[in-house]
């Protein structure tokens, strides 16, 4: 691998001593859009794979439900066997690197999302690619920032890039690929970032197109019906209930994992409940069974009968009411479904179940409106549209969702009911839940970035970075002339002191004593202990720099002390130091075009 290393990192010199900064961040594009689309492409050539052959497989039907469990096991055996045990999953990961690790993402990351995620889902796990997908490229145009010698703004445009290629990649939608980059990853987008995310997204999807010979992705929709305004009163309350149904989503997930993580088997243990519930629920409801994709189909193209065709327990109820009262219970069941095998440790995401989630809504809405005989509403176009709906309230990307659904419908037919259906569902959920369900505990911590500038800048600055470390420090156990010496030898006129096992116990301040300076005769008998005082406040090691500003504005402090979990003193942070930091950050963010 380093021999490969050496000879691109030496391509690499000389290609960017004969382009300019734009030119080369263009071609490092270009680069991360194709290999993104590869990495995209092995996915979904894995899954599908997968798929095929556990329809093919001589098994019982019993034996059929548990394949979903033997994904989950085979998952959790890779992760503790290869990858510590461990490793961080989905979007969540991509935004902690870009504000708390400088955009740099381990290589580790650009196959075992691909390895993992396969896996679940291709054995029945309900989830989606999309987020291990978007990991994955993410982490591919990280790696190849970095051994490009880029800057941080440079690679975080380049994670963007990798993300963009890989949606393009999985849905055909090159549009939507350039839009969720920019709508979740990139919080601060620059105009001149667009040109690479088009070039990355672009190739993304032509690597499926060429290599997968798909012309739409994981689906093609042909509308059954055009838009008609009357409709739009239907649409307006298909959004107002898909706002509420993403609450949901989110409530109901996220209880399902708390629950999940708070169980104590081990982690094998763990998997094999996690797979016998899924087989219980797909057992009761098989459309739940994998990333439901096949299931969407039916759903939006008028064929949502069939659905129900081995479902013997709806018999007892009337056709056309038995297949609401079931679509009913779908959603209510699909993100406990995903939470269960997310939350049991398969690797996958919420993307592709609020898709499904969204589908059915509009389905059972459509459906139900038809069922009463007082109005004719197209069940497919409201599938479609609910998709949207859904989607934006539990991935808050509104603009995303109205891209994509009309990116695979081939056309804006439906761009009129997406935007108000994705628009008031997005409003609705923004109006309970400032933050997604994903980024909402991060956000609380100030791991991730927002879309609040000055705290991004904040978010990215670390405590141990900005630490001021030459400062000295002295024992309790002192006097005044031991002291006397270190501020010879010293330029500062704060010291931190300490006690015999080292712990910090306060600080001695030169304007303090300067007086006692001139009593010569006094230094041996004043003691340290008697010209110590206690600091305005103390920073543990770890603490993020939104509270450490507000620290400093509480105690009007220009220096504080640094302490480690055991109390050892690190050193002091400046608030000047900070302020000098936070300006500098401010002055790097510039316009791609601006030549250095």
């Amino acid at each position: 691998m380093r021999p490969v290393k050496r000879v691109y990192q030496f391509f690499i010199y000389f290609l960017r001593t004969k382009l300019t900064r734009v030119q080369y961040i263009m071609l490092v594009a270009t680069l991360v859009g194709l290999s993104s689309g590869m990495a995209a492409v092995l996915l979904k050539t894995l899954v599908h794979y997968l798929q095929h052959w556990i329809v093919d497989a001589d098994v019982s039907n019993l034996a059929y439900l548990l394949f979903p469990a033997v994904g989950l096991l085979i998952t959790v055996f890779i992760v503790r066997t290869f990858f510590g045990s461990y490793f961080e999953k989905g979007i969540a990961m991509v935004l902690r690197s870009i504000a708390r690790k400088n955009s740099f993402i381990p290589l580790s990351h650009t196959y075992q999302h691909v390895i993992t995620s396969s896996i679940t889902v291709g054995l029945g796990g309900s989830a989606g690619l999309e987020a291990p997908i978007v990991a994955t490229g993410s982490a591919i145009g990280s790696n190849i920032a970095r051994i490009s010698d880029l800057s941080y703004r440079e690679r975080t445009l380049l994670i963007g890039c990798g993300a963009a290629a890989g949606i393009s990649a999985v849905f055909n939608a090159p549009i939507a690929g350039v839009i969720f980059a920019i709508e979740v990853l990139l919080t601060e987008t620059i105009v001149s970032y667009f040109i690479p995310l088009i070039i990355s997204s672009v190739l993304g999807a032509l690597c499926s197109r060429i290599i997968l010979q798909e012309s739409s992705g994981l689906f093609n929709f042909v509308l059954q019906e055009k838009f008609n305004y009357n409709n739009v009163p239907g649409y307006i309350f298909l959004g107002l209930i898909a706002g509420f149904v993403s609450l949901y989503y989110a409530r109901a997930f996220k209880s399902t994992e708390h629950r999940l993580s708070d169980w104590k088997f081990n982690a094998y243990a763990k998997a094999l409940t996690g797979g016998l519930i899924l087989a219980a629920l797909y057992f009761l409801f098989p459309p739940l069974f994998g990333e439901g994709y096949e299931s969407i189909k039916l759903v939006a193209t008028g064929q949502a009968s069939s659905i129900t065709e081995h479902v013997s327990y709806l018999s007892v109820i009337e056709s056309n009411w038995s297949i609401v009262l079931f679509a009913g219970l779908i959603i209510l069941l699909k993100p406990i479904a995903a939470a269960v095998t997310l939350g049991s440790g398969g690797n996958g995401g919420n993307f592709a179940p609020s898709l499904f989630t969204g589908a059915y809504l509009g389905f059972f809405f459509s459906k139900l409106l038809n069922n009463t005989g007082w109005f004719r509403v197209p069940e497919s176009n409201f599938s479609l549209v609910g998709m949207a709906g859904v989607l934006s309230g539990v991935m808050y990307c509104p603009l995303s969702a109205i891209f994509l659904i009309a990116e695979i419908t081939n056309g804006y037919e439906l761009f009129i009911p997406l935007m108000l259906t994705s628009s008031i569902s997005f409003f609705i959920v923004k109006s309970y839940q400032r933050y997604s369900m994903e980024t909402k505990q991060l956000v609380k911590e100030g791991e991730i970035f927002t879309h609040q500038k000055e705290k991004n800048i904040l978010t990215s600055l670390r405590l141990d970075e900005m630490l001021q470390e030459k400062y000295d420090s002295i024992g309790i156990d002192k006097n005044l002339a031991d002291l006397v010496e270190l501020i010879k030898k010293s330029d500062r006129n704060i010291f931190a002191v300490h006690d015999s096992r080292n712990r910090f116990v306060g600080i001695i301040e030169l304007n303090d004593i300067k007086q006692r300076l001139f009593e010569q005769s006094a230094f041996e008998k004043t003691s340290i202990k008697s010209l110590l005082k206690k600091p305005a406040a103390t920073l543990p090691h770890n603490m993020s720099m939104h509270a450490v500003m507000e620290t400093f504005d509480i105690t009007h402090s220009w220096y504080l002390p640094v302490l480690n979990n055991e109390k050892v003193f690190l050193g002091f942070i400046s608030k000047s130091k900070l302020f000098s930091k936070y300006r500098e950050s401010l002055a790097s963010q510039t316009d791609l075009y601006d030549e250095a």
